[in-house]
């Protein structure tokens, strides 16, 4: 479920890199799988009447939430732009517009959230931040869970190719980003298709613009780790009571993206959340680590290659909207921005 929460966090697409490492640079033998799914907002928002009001009050006063391609402009310098992605492989994210192409072939630098997703890369930041990923201390994730989380949590990691038996050693978050990825996605990831952010990295790189990183693998392991623990655990639980509605929760994004309406995205997941146990602190401490905090580490890192001029800054879509979105926080930093599309 997180991962159509942020809209890649990178950290969806360094797990589904990490748990689906064939993908690497091979065409598929086959034709891969179309997911499919069913967009949920309908359901969720017709609820009652209070969950649509939250909803749709919370939509309407998140600010920027209606483009998902800015241009990014100061007096003297060469316009940049600044794209959201979504971290999936599907084709209808993937059909660029004309507009994002051009300013990403004509741009003198290309920033992503990481810029190298390769094996060897995610396998040593892995190595390095073994902390992060694995509880130290003796204790064990399952014995967290009841009997029927415990369940699904096991068959939902056998099949992202972990083995059952070492379940128990990884902290909540790990688990809910592994949950994450619906078994078709890593289907089509292993046949060598690759999510949104991947394929700009390879375009620039086929035309020779040097592609940089806003933030390094272990940057977005840390902020995973750091929303705190009872939190953490409360989201993996309410992840698990929803897991079987998974495709259904990547379609949801999708069509939110598609839409261009993502001031939505948010205040669905929370209610999802509210619906299935997890505390508001919950969602506030993961807004906090994953989307708040990173938004300002990523202007900073942004900055110098926006007062270069022609840069093409792409990262998760959510990372855009609101009042301390990046659209906003670049304003903020004496640029004018405004809507591409």
């Amino acid at each position: 479920m997180r991962h159509w929460i942020e809209t890649g966090l990178g950290a969806a697409a360094l797990l589904l890199a990490a748990l689906s490492p064939a993908q690497a640079q091979r065409k598929p033998a086959v034709a891969p799988p179309t997911c499919a799914g069913q967009d949920m907002v309908g359901e969720i928002i017709g609820r009652d009447a209070d969950t649509r009001r939250r909803v749709e009050t919370a939509a309407v006063a998140t600010a920027n939430a209606k483009s998902i391609f800015w241009r990014v402009e100061k007096p003297g310098v060469e316009p940049s732009h600044l794209f959201g992605t979504i971290h999936l492989t599907d084709d209808r994210v993937n059909a660029l517009p004309a507009a994002v192409t051009a300013a990403l072939d004509a741009a003198r630098t290309v920033a992503l959230e990481i810029d190298d997703l390769s094996p060897a890369k995610i396998g040593a930041a892995i190595g390095r931040a073994r902390g992060l990923l694995m509880f130290q201390d003796g204790r064990t994730l399952d014995a967290m869970l009841t009997p029927d989380e415990l369940s699904i949590a096991l068959t939902a990691m056998e099949n992202a190719g972990i083995p059952r038996e070492a379940l128990g050693a990884f902290r909540p978050w790990f688990v809910t980003m592994s949950l994450a990825i619906p078994e078709c996605e890593r289907k089509r990831a292993a046949g060598g298709l690759k999510p949104l952010d991947q394929r700009l990295g390879d375009r620039a790189r086929e035309r020779k613009i040097p592609v940089v990183g806003l933030e390094t693998i272990e940057d977005q392991l840390q902020a995973l780790a750091a929303t705190p623990e009872a939190d953490q655990l409360s989201l993996l639980k309410a992840g698990l009571r929803t897991h079987h509605r998974l495709a259904d929760h990547i379609e949801t994004l999708v069509q939110r993206y598609l839409a261009r309406d993502l001031g939505v995205i948010w205040p669905i997941q929370e209610e999802l959340w509210r619906q299935h146990g997890a505390p508001q602190s919950a969602a506030d401490a993961f807004r906090r680590e994953l989307l708040t905090k990173r938004n300002v580490k990523m202007r900073d890192a942004a900055l110098p290659h926006l007062a270069k001029g022609r840069a093409f800054i792409a990262v998760g879509a959510l990372h855009l909207p609101g009042d301390d979105g990046l659209v906003a926080l670049l304003r903020g930093a004496g640029f004018t921005v405004t809507a591409a599309e």
